[in-house]
C-alpha cells in the first residue's frame, strides 16, 4: 500500500475526482504545451453529467484560462468509456492547428491516470495489504496500528499528519464562522453556524454531543461544497466525517494533538485498505465508497483515541462500513450538497455508534473487515451506473419530478 500522504490530501472542494484531479490534469497539460494559443477540454461520463455542479469546468478554466479554454460536456455513452471519469485535453496553435492531445482518467482521491503512459503510482511503502496481515503483525510485535504506521513510514509522517490535522481544524473553524447560501442554484443555506450556536438551557449531554458533531461535519462539508480548502478523508465529498468526530473528542476529552495524530494514522490505514482492495470513488462504487469509507475510518480513529484493542478497532471499522453497503451516489443537480452534506453528519454520528458497539460486542462478531471491504467493492460494481455519481437516478431524479 502507498503512503498515507497519498490518502490525506489538502485541496480544493467540492470533489477530489471532479476538482482536485482535473486541476492536476490541466496543470500537467498546460506545462507540456507552453506555446499553445488555446485549449479544449472534453468531459465525459460522470465528469460531464455532474461536472457543472462539482465545479469541474471552473477548476480547469482557472488553470488553462477562461478566455483560452473551451469546455465541452460530452454525451458519449458510459459503456464506450474506458473509465467513468474521462477527460480529453487538446492544445491548438494560433492558426487552429492541433498541437497535442491527452486522455486522462480521474481515478479517485485526486489521482489521475493517462492513456498510453505508465500509471501514476506512488511508491508502495506498506508490504502488508489486508487487515488480517496487519493485525497479525501488530499482535506479534505487541504494537498498535498507529505504531505500525510510524515504523513503516518513519517519524516524519507525524509531521505530515500534524499539518493535515491543522488544516482540518481550520476548515471546521471557517465553516462555523460562515453564513449565507451555497453557490450552485439550489439555494441551500449553510447550517453549521446555526447548529453550533443552538445551545439550550435544558439540553441533555447526548443531544449536545449530536448537535456539535453534526455542526462540525456540516462545517467541513459546507466549506467543501463552496469550493473551500479541505482534506480528503478519503475524498472531498466525505471530508466532514473524520474531522468532525476527532474535533469533538479533542474538545470534549481535552486531548492533545499527539493523540489525534495517532487516530489519524489508524484511520488512514483503514482508508488505505479500502482504497487498495476496493475503491474510494463514488463514480466507481457509489457513496458507500466515499461516506461509507469515511465512517469506517472515523470509527477506527475513535477506537484508537479510546485505547481499544486491535480486534475492537477492526469491529468498529467493519460495522461502520457494513451498514453503508449499497449506498448510492445521487447528488441533486450534480452538486455536493443534497444529500451529501447531511450524509456526512449522519455518518459521523454512526461512527460514534460503531465505537460503542465495538466496545460491547467485539468478541461476538462474525464478519471481518477484509470481508466487508470485498463485499463493498462487489456491491458497488453491481450498482446501476445511474446510482454512481451521474445525477441520473435516486434523489437527483425524483427531486425534480
Amino acid at each position: 500500500m502507498e503512503s498515507l500522504k497519498e490518502l490525506y490530501r489538502i485541496g480544493r472542494g467540492p470533489s477530489s475526482s471532479h476538482t482536485i484531479a482535473p486541476t492536476r490534469a490541466a496543470e500537467l497539460f498546460a506545462a507540456e504545451n507552453p506555446g499553445a494559443d488555446h485549449f479544449r477540454a472534453t468531459l465525459c461520463g460522470s465528469l460531464s453529467k455532474t461536472g457543472r455542479g462539482h465545479m469541474t469546468d471552473t477548476a480547469i478554466l482557472d488553470v488553462l484560462g477562461r478566455t483560452k479554454c473551451e469546455i465541452i460536456f460530452s454525451d458519449r455513452p458510459d459503456e464506450e468509456l474506458p473509465h467513468p471519469n474521462t477527460m480529453i485535453f487538446e492544445a491548438f496553435a494560433a492558426d487552429g492547428h492541433g498541437m497535442s492531445a491527452l486522455e486522462v482518467y480521474s481515478v479517485g482521491g485526486g489521482r489521475i491516470a493517462i492513456k498510453g503512459r505508465p500509471a501514476e503510482k506512488a511508491q508502495d511503502v506498506y508490504q502488508l495489504s489486508t487487515f488480517e496481515e496487519i493485525r497479525d503483525y501488530c499482535n506479534e510485535k505487541n504494537m498498535r496500528i498507529c505504531q505500525y504506521v510510524y515504523e513503516t513510514e518513519g517519524e516524519t509522517i507525524k509531521e505530515y499528519l500534524s499539518e493535515i490535522w491543522q488544516q482540518m481544524k481550520r476548515t471546521i473553524e471557517a465553516g462555523l464562522a460562515a453564513e449565507g447560501i451555497l453557490q450552485g442554484g439550489l439555494a441551500v443555506q449553510r447550517k453549521a453556524r446555526y447548529l453550533y450556536r443552538q445551545n439550550h438551557i435544558d439540553e441533555s449531554p447526548q443531544t449536545r454531543e449530536n448537535r456539535l458533531v453534526c455542526a462540525f461535519a456540516y462545517a467541513v462539508s459546507e466549506e467543501n461544497a463552496d469550493g473551500g480548502t479541505i482534506v480528503t478523508a478519503p475524498t472531498c465529498g466525505a471530508s466532514g466525517v473524520l474531522p468532525a468526530t476527532l474535533y469533538y473528542m479533542q474538545q470534549y476529552r481535552r486531548l492533545p494533538d499527539e493523540k489525534i495524530i495517532d487516530a489519524l494514522a489508524t484511520a488512514g490505514i483503514i482508508g488505505n485498505l479500502i482504497k487498495t482492495n476496493a475503491s474510494i470513488s463514488g463514480a466507481e462504487c457509489g457513496c458507500q465508497a466515499e461516506v461509507g469509507s469515511a465512517c469506517s475510518m472515523a470509527a477506527a480513529g475513535l477506537s484508537e483515541l479510546f485505547g481499544m484493542e486491535i480486534d475492537q478497532i477492526e469491529y468498529a471499522a467493519e460495522v461502520a462500513m457494513e451498514h453503508h453497503l449499497g449506498l448510492t451516489c445521487d447528488p441533486i443537480s450534480g452538486l455536493v450538497q443534497i444529500p451529501c452534506i447531511e450524509r456526512n453528519a449522519v455518518a459521523a454520528m454512526r461512527a460514534m455508534n460503531a465505537l460503542s458497539l465495538a466496545n460491547f460486542l467485539t468478541h461476538t462478531r462474525k464478519i471481518s473487515f477484509d470481508v466487508v471491504v470485498k463485499t463493498m467493492y462487489e456491491t458497488g460494481r453491481d450498482l446501476f451506473s445511474k446510482y454512481r455519481e451521474t445525477s441520473e437516478g435516486g434523489l437527483a431524479k425524483t427531486y425534480f419530478e
